[in-house]
């Protein structure tokens, strides 16, 4: 593992998780932020992980952010980008405030924290930044117009920044997870098993995408249950 240092955003108690502690059992400092720490404490404790507060949408908090990550000595050079907000209802019924609101958390969050990201890794030449994507990224569903335009801007930030910062040494890469996450308020029915994804798998790729070579990187990649339909 070429990495030190990572920092989650987004926190919380299903994917973040499994990435912090994924990060962790490969050797890595890990940091985690979001807009309550304090609900992380419980998982701070048992992974030695730090929490930060910050609302990714909102500019000054993340610059904060990555300031007391300097100051504390954990300067990333792996970021994860996993926070968004969804509304959902029939388009003409949709609250103008909410949609802003999905955009800035899911995609103008996303642009904050990879600028950040990138200003402290392109004097070294090295980092990654991984973008958590969904199956909103590349398809608009019914009732979800906000979700899908969140979702579509961040792929986009993706994609450039990737094609930007790549030949500079950031590995950027955006991962469409096409299907639900298995959680503690989301059980497998027993008749189906394996039918949702398992944190920990995706936890795996992520650390495998880190673990690559940059002769053959991955920009964008897609994980689903085998039975999911696409």
């Amino acid at each position: 593992m070429n990495y030190t240092s990572a920092l989650i955003v987004g926190a919380g108690s299903g994917l973040s998780a499994s990435l912090a502690r994924a990060f962790a059992t490969a050797g890595m400092k890990v940091a985690l932020a979001t807009r309550s720490a304090t609900k992380l404490d419980e998982f701070v404790k048992a992974t030695g992980a730090k929490a930060f507060n910050c609302d990714a949408a909102k500019r000054d908090e993340v610059e904060k952010l990555f300031a007391d990550l300097d100051a504390a000595k954990l300067t990333p050079d792996v970021v994860v980008y996993n926070a968004s907000y969804r509304t959902r209802g029939p388009f003409i019924e949709l609250d103008p405030v909410e949609v802003a609101k999905a955009i800035e958390i899911t995609a103008y969050g996303a642009f904050l924290v990879g600028l950040a990201a990138a200003r402290r890794m392109l004097p070294n030449g090295h980092g990654a930044i991984l973008f958590t994507g969904a199956s909103a990224s590349v398809k608009g569903y019914a009732q979800s117009a906000p979700f899908a335009m969140g979702k579509f801007a961040l792929r986009g930030l993706a994609q450039s920044m990737a094609r930007e910062l790549s030949p500079q040494g950031i590995h950027v890469a955006h991962f469409v997870i096409d299907g639900g996450i298995r959680s503690a308020r989301r059980a497998e029915p027993a008749d189906k098993p394996d039918s949702l994804l398992d944190p920990d798998a995706i936890a795996a790729t992520y650390l495998h995408v880190l673990n690559q070579p940059r002769s053959a990187w991955t920009q964008e990649l897609e994980l689903r249950p085998w039975v999911e339909k696409f």
